[in-house]
């Protein structure tokens, strides 16, 4: 049988033009991620990543090369409600409740069922599997940061999109929230295999999330390597201090010493 679209990157570059000139962000990238897996993408600050999410969430057009979201065009995809985003800066609406603000994909999305059960009890069963049953009526100013992130989690996983794209949504929490919020991630996506995409700076992380971590070089970013995470699922709460998260984490640090030495030869 032949295998299943998944999402297909194909060449795909993309140029900024302003009065100082032209900045190429992306240039001949090339990925593909299997329907169902959780892959993070790494690499050196400016490299592209940020530019990648937009053009693969519809926000941006590519310049050159062809992106395939499970066979469709990014405008259909996008269209149809098949791809979830969660921004660095999560835009939770603070006139909405924690349940108002889960909801509303749901309401963009059936304008014309505004009466269906579906609208609450899936936004509350995604909500109470990341520790925010007892907070459904509560505003965001009246949130932690890390419960106001498990929200913006919720919000996206609770339309069960086709493809999942997470910029860095940990990066503005202290170390122990973000633990915390990782390990919920991960429960959650076992329980939907959501084909996500993920912007990461730290390698730790993305071996913890990730079935593969995508190593992008400097700008113009494209792939310059790929590192197959094949630890077993559910992962332990120790997993990290095994020898085999160590060895991991050690090919994607051998990776950016090559682009690192890379660099300074073509310097």
């Amino acid at each position: 049988m032949p295998r299943e679209p998944g999402l297909v990157i194909s060449g795909v570059g993309k140029t900024y033009r302003s009065e100082r000139g032209a900045v190429a962000a992306v240039a001949g990238m090339d990925l593909e991620v299997p329907r169902g897996h959780f892959v993070t993408v790494i690499g050196p600050s400016g490299c592209g990543k940020s530019t990648l999410l937009h053009m693969l969430a519809g926000a941006d057009r590519p310049d050159a090369g062809e992106i395939s979201i499970f066979g469709e065009s990014v405008d259909h995809a996008r269209r149809a409600k098949h791809i979830g985003y969660v921004p660095q800066s999560l835009a939770l609406l603070p006139w909405r409740t924690v349940l108002g603000n889960t909801q509303l994909p749901l309401e963009l999305n059936r304008p014309n069922r505004a009466e269906d059960p579906e609208l609450s009890r899936g936004p509350t069963e995604v909500l109470s599997a990341l520790g925010l049953g007892a907070v459904l009526h509560r505003y965001p100013a009246e949130l932690s940061g890390g419960m106001r992130q498990r929200v913006a989690i919720a919000r996206a996983f609770v339309h069960e999109p086709a493809l999942l794209l997470m910029d860095e949504p940990f990066s503005a929490l202290d170390e122990l929230t973000s633990e915390v919020l990782r390990r919920e991630l991960i429960e959650l996506w076992q329980t939907k295999r959501t084909t996500v995409l993920f912007v990461s700076h730290s390698i730790p992380e993305a071996v913890l999330l990730s079935d593969e971590v995508v190593v992008m070089t400097h700008a113009p970013g494209k792939v310059a390597a790929v590192v197959a995470v094949p630890l077993p699922r559910p992962r332990g709460n120790l997993i990290e201090v095994t020898p085999e998260f160590r060895e991991i984490e050690r090919e994607i640090r051998l990776a950016f010493h090559r682009l690192s030495s890379t660099t300074r030869e073509a310097g």
